[in-house]
């Protein structure tokens, strides 16, 4: 690798703000890429909305990363842009930078799509989605935790067989919560009485290894999505036959299921 000069303001914008949470950082080139190298643990793929990329290139060089013990995620332009907070706190959770809570020390509790809608778009990514039940995890009365699931469904092959889709969890920004997700999907559990439990993982940010330290097991890989944007650099799924100008892709996703 070599050292790069950077010429997009939006790469100075998120070194800049690192550098405000005290979190160091290089620019470095690796053939056709843009990375920026994080605290010596981490490496950000810069992709920027002009681009010639395909989704198996961001593919390939991820797991070119893998196999040599680091890990990449694809940080694209518009996600920095429309939601800069929400990006610097996955990025100090992936750092291990967040203040600690010990889930023992929380309470959970049914919470109102409202509640739920609000936490979301504040603290995740890819903000808030339609969901059935939604859960959230206090400590003394403030929400650090949400998790919102599916209605439970039949499923054909085994009799009075019921599945159903964890869609999101987060965590309030500039906190991680030791036990955490595992508190909330066995409540979850408990209430409802589901035989699994399913999830996918943004492969453009995890591997999904929470899932599997709890005991989620991978079942299949979900092929990359395109996407158009609005003026507001808000993602939204592409339809068949629509053509926009400005138009963005991810990775896919991994599939989990957990059984009871």
């Amino acid at each position: 690798m070599n050292n790069l000069i950077p010429d997009c303001n939006w790469h100075h914008q998120l070194c800049l703000a690192l550098a405000n949470h005290k979190i160091g950082c290089i620019f470095v080139s690796e053939d056709k890429f843009r990375l920026l190298r994080v605290d010596h643990q981490l490496v950000i793929h810069l992709v920027s909305l002009n681009n010639k990329f395909t989704s198996q290139d961001l593919i390939a060089l991820q797991e070119k990363h893998h196999q040599e013990g680091t890990k990449l995620i694809h940080l694209w332009e518009d996600l920095w842009q429309s939601k800069p907070d929400q990006v610097l706190g996955r990025i100090k959770s992936l750092l291990g930078k967040n203040i600690r809570i010990h889930g023992r020390k929380t309470k959970v509790f049914k919470i109102t799509k409202p509640v739920s809608d609000s936490f979301l778009i504040e603290n995740h990514l890819q903000g808030s989605v339609s969901s059935r039940y939604k859960i959230g995890l206090f400590e003394k009365d403030e929400l650090v935790a949400v998790a919102t699931f599916s209605a439970l469904r039949k499923m054909n092959h085994t009799e009075n067989y019921r599945s159903a889709e964890l869609i999101r969890f987060a965590v309030k920004a500039g906190y991680s919560i030791t036990g955490g997700l595992s508190k909330l999907i066995s409540f979850f559990a408990e209430t409802y009485k589901p035989n699994d439990l399913m999830t996918y993982a943004d492969r453009d940010w995890s591997a999904g290894e929470a899932y599997i330290k709890l005991g989620f097991k991978h079942t299949a890989v979900l092929e990359p999505q395109i996407y158009v944007l609005d003026e507001n650099l808000n993602r939204q799924l592409k339809k068949d036959h629509q053509v926009f100008a400005q138009e963005v892709f991810n990775t896919g996703s991994l599939k989990f299921i957990l059984k009871f």
